[in-house]
């Protein structure tokens, strides 16, 4: 009998059913059980995707032995405390992005994973786009010469509603922080994953197109790259009606941009290593939080699949969800300071 991975979800927002649609579509994983403090729409959650449990006590939860693998949806700001809760009860961890909000509690976490011998994943769905696979392999191939610029630009909207809907959004808190740390994660994860870590930055951030939000809906950033290279990273929810992120990759033999996850953009000086650019509709979230495929979570929820079953490396795990968060804590605190800023890494 093929051996599956038996997933529980803790948290019932949104992503929970991008989550649960992928879960559900994987061969050799099935979605066991479901936490929320909420009954009823916990309920209605476990009806609607096929669930067999439902828990409003999470210490129970975590006490049963079916359960091998948790994702944990939760704000931002609680990811590393749940997380080290399931990794203390000898199961995996797979949380949403950011690995948390600060790096001392993302460090706790990672170290706890490894104390317990639990694997510890951070969704990065978007390293599972091909339009990123073909431009990582292109730039380790070398088939773009020496970076020199990398460039994240995310203009995105989301509106005053959206930031009104939780308590927590907008919040330091438990979110975080805003535009950067919760919807332009995902493509500064790309750029790094891309082009190498960031050596230094200078950055500004501010609030311009929403009212009682604590937090930045408009940041902009000078990176100076560890090769040499230099970026920059633009992020805002405040831009209408939301335009889809945009990732540039240039080098001294050959350039390419990704617009949404398609290459819209793609030149080598070796004419044999061009590509053939495919235009397709596609969803991005630049409008709409929920305007997403759940394919990407798919793929990246299979090679995690693969690794428990198969005792594999994560290949996003804790070490590279920190990245990114690294480098957009540094981000916060030039713009706090007015200084530019040299990461540790």
């Amino acid at each position: 009998m093929d051996r599956k991975v038996n997933f529980a979800i803790i948290g019932l927002g949104n992503i929970s059913n991008i989550h649960a649609l992928a879960i559900n579509n994987i061969e050799n994983a099935c979605l066991k059980a479901v936490y929320g403090r909420n009954i009823e729409k916990a309920k209605n959650f476990a009806q609607k995707y096929n669930v067999e449990k439902v828990y409003t006590d999470l210490p129970k939860m975590l006490t049963d032995r079916e359960i091998e693998a948790v994702c944990i949806l939760t704000p931002s700001g609680l990811h590393g405390e749940l997380g080290k809760q399931v990794a203390k009860a000898k199961k995996h961890v797979i949380v949403e992005k950011p690995i948390d909000i600060t790096l001392d509690k993302a460090d706790e976490l990672i170290k706890t994973c490894e104390e317990e011998g639990v694997k510890l994943a951070v969704i990065s769905q978007h390293r599972m786009d091909q339009s990123i696979i073909k431009v990582k392999e292109a730039v380790d191939n070398g088939d773009f010469g020496r970076l020199v610029l990398g460039d994240a630009h995310i203009k995105w909207f989301r509106s005053q509603e959206y930031y009104d809907s939780d308590s927590w959004r907008g919040t330091w808190e438990l979110d975080g922080g805003g535009a950067l740390i919760n919807q332009s994660i995902h493509t500064i994860d790309l750029l790094l994953y891309i082009m190498g870590d960031v050596d230094s930055l200078y950055a500004y951030c501010n609030t311009l197109g929403h009212e009682r939000i604590e937090v930045e809906d408009v940041a902009t950033a000078t990176l100076r790259f560890k090769n040499g290279a230099l970026g920059t990273i633009i992020g805002s929810t405040a831009v209408y009606p939301g335009l889809p992120a945009r990732l540039e990759i240039n080098g001294t033999k050959g350039s390419a941009t990704i617009e949404g996850d398609e290459i819209v953009y793609w030149n080598c000086l070796d004419p044999q290593k061009s590509i053939n650019i495919v235009d397709n509709t596609h969803k991005t979230g630049a409008s709409n939080p929920m305007d997403i495929d759940y394919i990407p979570h798919k793929l990246q929820l299979e090679g995690i699949v693969d690794a428990i079953i198969n005792d594999k490396k994560i290949k996003c795990d804790g070490y590279e969800g920190r990245r990114a968060l690294e480098v957009i804590l540094a981000i916060y605190d030039s713009a706090k300071t007015g200084k530019p800023v040299v990461l540790k890494n």
